[in-house]
């Protein structure tokens, strides 16, 4: 078989609003797209380490062109976000490379 089948998804994090960042706490989405099959799993690394806690994630939804996408949320309360230096978003999938995405928190104002 070739292994073109296994497709990596494209992934976005999305920062958090600008309402959020007022408050200097942060909700984090990582949206990927395009993969396939559907048991990439998503994962955050917060300052570099893995992190599970304040992670939800959504069931993935195929689309019209037979590929999947889905998305985690990230919750981190002021004090996590402001020291986190960067938090990235990791898709993997076990004999794959993973596909991370990474975002430099902007520091809120105090």
């Amino acid at each position: 078989f070739p292994k073109s089948k296994n497709k990596k998804p494209t992934l976005t994090v999305l920062p958090p609003s600008k309402e959020e960042e007022k408050q200097c706490s942060a909700t984090l989405v990582c949206l990927a797209t395009g993969g396939f099959p559907s048991n990439w799993k998503l994962g955050w690394k917060v300052g570099g380490t893995s992190t599970s806690s304040g992670v939800s994630s959504s069931l993935e939804a195929l689309g019209t062109d037979g590929r999947y996408s889905w998305s985690s949320t990230l919750s981190l309360s002021a004090d996590q976000w402001r020291k986190a230096g960067s938090v990235t978003c990791e898709a993997s999938l076990s004999g794959q490379s993973p596909v991370t995405q990474t975002l430099d928190p902007d520091h809120c104002s105090e």
